[in-house]
């Protein structure tokens, strides 16, 4: 009887250390999975399908409602983007599909922060634009023309000669805006860096010449005079024994502005035609915004000098024997420096600027051409005459 009893016990001993030996290994195995199991991606464990669908529905049903909020016009109720409905063909050309609310067409050369709130970056606008054509041999001519101007007026430098940093030395370079390309011209640059969507921000433009005489100049009282006569297209009388070309840029000594002129026998056909009459020079024009939109459109991209505008700078005003005029009691002195003329190459034994002059020359008989072919066929294609 002895022997069935120990028998019993030793077995039930077997099964407790069994149990007890079980569930320590369960324990230290949950312990291994347990720490490993953050870095373990969802998909190398070997889950029910269905519990992976849901976890995927859930996740991409959370991205889906974050775009939904972000872009509700572009998604429907499910999933697939849909085609945006916006055109406005009033838009700019190639923001049709943009919302009117969301396009910006205009820019301007304020400067602004890297910090901060946008709407606090201007302390001021300035209201007028002016640029100068440099080259660093006339900085101090540059310096004393941009201390003219207050700080309604906004300083852009087109840099001919590459250096732009040996400016810093004036505190207002530090202010103004400086773009630099070797040997261009100041109606190159404007071409390109003066579109009227991008200067849209100034009521008048000034694109002066870097050998200006400013001792009797005032830039305030001028913008003062240019408003009370109602002159689109401005500059100031030049001085009689410097520079002079054309009787009409001649400055008067017994009014505020003149509008017309007398010039030699047979060189005006019309007295309200240039150069008796609606016309200024291109050393030191000022535009108006509205007229700068026209005027901007008449440069020819590959005529670089601009020599011929003047005469044509009457179809961007009307009328314009009233429109464009000179002001004489704020007046400058062209002091006739050659400086973008030694910008040149000599060739065939010629000096740079003979190379230049001759150029100036050919595309002021180009632009003339263009102008008047333009002409014909515009009035040719609309079966009219020209008057």
């Amino acid at each position: 009887m002895g022997t069935p009893y120990r028998s019993g016990a030793f077995k039930r001993s077997n099964d407790s250390t069994r149990l007890v030996i079980t569930t320590i290994m369960g324990m230290v195995f949950g312990y291994f999975v347990g720490i490993s199991f953050p870095s373990v991606s969802l998909t190398k464990i070997n889950l029910p399908s269905s519990l992976i669908s849901t976890l995927d529905y859930a996740f991409n049903d959370d991205h889906r409602r974050a775009i939904e909020r972000t872009f509700p016009e572009n998604l429907g109720s499910g999933s697939t983007p849909l085609t945006p409905k916006i055109y406005v063909p009033s838009n700019p050309r190639g923001a049709e599909s943009l919302p009117p609310g969301i396009v910006v067409s205009e820019s301007d050369f304020y400067l602004r922060r890297l910090w901060g709130e946008p709407s606090e970056d201007l302390t001021k606008k300035p209201k007028y634009l002016v640029t100068f054509t440099v080259g660093l041999d006339q900085k101090y001519n540059i310096d004393a023309a941009v201390k003219k101007f207050s700080e309604d007026f906004q300083i852009l430098l087109f840099h001919y000669d590459g250096r732009t940093t040996e400016w810093d030395q004036f505190e207002w370079s530090k202010r103004a805006v400086h773009i630099s390309v070797k040997k261009q011209t100041k109606w190159w640059y404007a071409k390109r860096f003066l579109h009227p969507d991008v200067v849209a921000a100034y009521d008048y433009i000034f694109i002066w010449d870097e050998d200006l005489g400013v001792e009797h100049f005032n830039a305030e009282k001028y913008m003062q005079l240019v408003k009370k006569h109602g002159l689109d297209i401005s500059q100031p009388g030049l001085e009689p024994n410097n520079g002079l070309t054309w009787q009409m840029t001649k400055r008067r000594g017994d009014r505020e502005v003149h509008k017309d002129t007398e010039e030699k026998p047979g060189w005006c056909s019309d007295p309200h035609l240039p150069p008796c009459a609606a016309f200024v020079e291109i050393m030191a024009p000022v535009f108006s915004r509205e007229a700068w939109r026209c005027v901007w459109h008449l440069i020819q991209n590959d005529l670089v000098h601009g020599w011929g505008l003047d005469f044509a700078l009457r179809r961007c005003v009307e009328p314009a024997h009233e429109k464009i005029g000179v002001v004489d009691s704020q007046w400058i002195v062209h002091q006739v420096i050659p400086s973008l003329g030694n910008q040149g190459q000599p060739e065939n034994g010629k000096a740079p600027w003979e190379g230049v002059r001759e150029r100036c020359r050919n595309e002021w008989a180009m632009f003339q051409d263009r102008l008047s072919n333009a002409d014909k066929a515009y009035f040719a294609q609309h079966g009219k005459t020209r008057v």
